[in-house]
This record gives structure tokens, sequence and C-alpha cells, in this order.
């Protein structure tokens, strides 16, 4: 036991603490947004669009479906603490590189999405799955990477459910002092009727359907009523982000990369753009276009990012400062948003934090599946995954094991590698399919205007 927590954190250190993943993932994304020509500003409004355009979901999931199913992997307390963290160790300039991530990481969940449509599987019953694990098999012809990948993937996503199970316990535990096995009791409880109840369709992306609009609704509604009443403060805040994005008055000193590091590295743990997560979800989509899904995927790319991220800051950082100063983490966050909404913010951080968290988990959930169908058919395989799930959701929301911690940086750090190789040398498929689909909107758009 000992020399495998040796390997995972040695190899933690050199891909993350090394910044191994930070450049490949920067300079993938730089690469590909040249490569694209910068598609997801240039067709910020295609994008938006494609989310709402296809129906024909006989085969599987819709566009929008996907799209909760990969915001609400995306979307988890990391959008609260990993926020905060940021901005507590880079200052407020951190959120402007986050901002730069996410605008250039939509490029590479483009690529990326839009492969794993290109190169996915159907079953028997005519469904879909795919993902990374399936572009290694049809393109590098290499199925034992693609295990690892999956492997990986697993690993990745019971350290993902136990952190996700013990923010959420932490914090309503702090808040009331409710018994954590209780809690956790209730948490696992509910993943497992989630998961195991009677429904016709998919049982997990039903929920989703419901709470990925639900919470990011009641989140930016807070969000919006915050800057509303601080509307004459936002200037101030925004030149203040953009001062110290660049060191502010310590420019010539070491601060300007301590900044743009804790924004850089916060943004691509938060949007998750190249580790190949949300090609599972992308590959479920009943679509004719595979760059349209890819759009799909950039723009989750942004919500997450730009809009969730950008409220937990907007929240912190528009706060009475003689409340919220020497305060950090969960606790910061909860008072800021009191001094906002007043008493009422404690158990609305409760309550979004939990909407986060139980998303993650379902969302997490589905991904596993995917993985584990490319490692073998057998159902049961499926079945002990679930409930392993139930078992790190109870587990984690007891006690905090760093080591389980360790294991999802690892899985994720080992998926990113893996990923970014393996799509690397098919950018140009990605970009083709981009011409293509360019091609089809300009003669649809002259169509229309022959009509008028």
């Amino acid at each position: 036991m000992e020399l495998l927590k040796l390997v995972i954190n040695s190899t933690n250190n050199l891909l993350w603490g090394k910044n191994i993943l930070v450049v490949m993932l920067i300079g993938t994304a730089i690469y590909i947004s040249f490569k694209t020509r910068f598609m997801q500003i240039r067709l910020f409004k295609e994008i938006l669009g494609t989310l709402f355009t296809d129906s024909n979901n006989k085969n599987g999931a819709s566009s929008l479906e996907a799209f909760y199913l990969g915001t609400a992997c995306r979307v988890g307390a990391g959008n609260i603490a990993g926020v905060i963290a940021a901005i507590s160790v880079g200052g407020p300039g951190a959120l402007f590189w986050m901002w730069i991530v996410a605008i250039l990481g939509a490029s590479t969940s483009f690529i990326e999405s839009t492969l794993a449509v290109l190169y996915r599987d159907k079953d028997e019953n005519g469904n879909y799955r795919g993902g990374t694990p399936w572009i290694i098999k049809k393109k590098i012809k290499k199925r034992w990477i693609g295990l690892v990948y999956s492997i990986a993937s697993v690993v990745c996503y019971m350290g993902v459910i136990q952190v996700t199970s013990n923010a959420v316990v932490e914090s309503t535990s702090g808040a009331y002092g409710i018994n954590k096995y209780i809690l956790s009791l209730g948490m696992a409880i509910i993943v497992g009727l989630t998961i195991f109840g009677k429904s016709k369709k998919d049982r997990i992306i039903s929920a989703l359907n419901k709470i990925v609009p639900l919470m990011a609704f009641l989140y930016l509604a807070v969000v919006l009523f915050v800057i509303l009443t601080n509307i004459n403060s936002i200037p101030s805040m925004l030149k203040n982000i953009m001062y110290q994005a660049f060191g502010g008055e310590q420019l010539f000193g070491g601060a300007m990369g301590a900044v743009i590091m804790q924004g850089v590295r916060r943004g691509l743990f938060s949007n998750e753009a190249g580790s190949g997560n949300s090609n599972y979800a992308a590959a479920l989509v009943d679509i004719d276009e595979p760059a349209k899904q890819g759009m799909v995927q950039a723009l989750g790319v942004f919500v997450d990012t730009i809009l969730i991220c950008s409220a937990t800051a907007f929240i912190v950082l528009l706060a009475d400062k003689n409340i919220t100063d020497g305060l950090s983490g969960m606790v910061l966050f909860q008072e800021s948003l009191r001094s906002h909404i007043g008493w009422i913010g404690i158990p609305f951080t409760v309550l979004i934090l939990f909407f986060f968290s139980y998303s993650t988990i379902l969302g997490v959930t589905v991904y596993g599946k995917n993985a584990l169908l490319f490692i073998g058919e057998q159902n049961y395989l499926n079945k002990i995954y679930q409930i392993l799930v139930i078992l790190m959701v109870y587990i984690g929301g007891i006690q905090q094991n760093y080591f389980v911690w360790s294991l999802a940086d690892f899985g994720l750090g080992i998926m990113t590698v893996i990923n970014i190789i393996v799509i690397f040398p098919y950018i140009g498929v990605g970009v083709e399919e981009l011409k293509k689909y360019e091609t089809k909107l300009q003669k649809n758009q002259e169509q229309k205007e022959r009509v008028c």
C-alpha cells in the first residue's frame, strides 16, 4: 500500500505539481483555437443555437440532455471551493485567467467531442456508446490503451464521488450540527433511489434534465440579485480584476506568475476541457452532424467557467470586506452570501452545494457506465459500479480520505495525458467536420434569404 501511495503521489506531483498538464492543455487549446480560426468566438451565435435544434433522439440522448449531463459533471463543489481557493491565493485577477482558459478550452472541447461522435459504436438496441476509448480503438488500434483510460476514468470518478459527498455533508453538518452518519446515509439513499428507481427512460438522464436547469436558475438568480444590489460597485470590481490579473502593484515581483497559475489551474480543473470526460456524454447523442455536438460541449465550458465560476467570484468580491476579512474556504463563501441576502445565505449555500454535488455524482455514474462498457459488456459490472457509487457517497460523507482524493487527481491526470496524445493527431479531422458544418450553415442561410 505504501508503494502504491508513493507511485500515485509521485505521479500527481509530476503531472499537476510540475505543471506538465497545464502546459499540455493550454498548448493544445491555443493550437486548436488557431486551427479552427477561434470558432468558439467566431461562431458563438451558432453554438448557442445548436443546443435546441435537434429533437430526433430515438436512438440516443438529445443534444440538450447531453449538455445537461456534461454540465452536471463539470459544475460541482469545485465551482465554489475551487474558485474561492483561486481568488484567495491568486487574488481577483485569477478570475480573468480562468476566463481565458475557458475561452481557449472551448475549442479543445469542440474537437474532442466531435471526434467522439465520429468514432463511436451502436449496441444491438441501436443506442450509442463512445468516448476516448472508442477513438483509441478505431484510430490507434490499441485496445489496451483504451482499457487504461477506462480504468483511470472509474478510479477518477470514485474519488470525485467521495470528495463531492464529503463537501455537502461537511457543509450541512457545520451549518446545522446534524450527525454526519445520518447525513451520509440520507445522501446514499437519495442517490440509490435515483439510480435504481423505476422509470421508462434512463433514470439518471431524467433526473439531470430537472436538476441542472433548476440549480443553474437558483444560483444565477441570486447572483443577479447580488449584482443589481451592488451595481455601483461593478465597474470598480471589474477594473480591479483586470488590474490584478497582470500583477497589479506587484507586477515586477513574483505575484503575477502566482495569479496566472492559480487562474489557469483552477480553470482547467473546473471545465475539464481536454480530459475527455465530456466525450462520454457527446457520444450518446443521436445527431446528424458531429460538429454540432462539438459545439454543444464547447458551450458547456462557457457555462461552467464564464457563468458559474464567475458567479461564485462575484459573490465574494462584492461582499462587505469588514465581514469577510480573514475568512477562507466555504466559510468565506457562506459569510459573503449572508452579507448580501441575510440569514438565508447559509441554508442557500447548503442547498446549492447539494444540487451541485448530487448532479455531479449522477453525471459521473453515467460516465462510469460508459467506461465499463468498453472494459466489458457484462451487465453485472455496471451493477457493481452502481453499488460502489452508493457506498462511496456514504464513505465520503463520514470521513475525509486524502488517499482517495489523490486517486481522483491520479485518474484525471492519466485520462488527460492519454486524451491529449490521442486527439492531437486528429485535430485536422475535427477541423474538416467544422468546415463541412459551416458550409451547411451558409447554404441554409442563403436559402432563407432567397425565400425572404
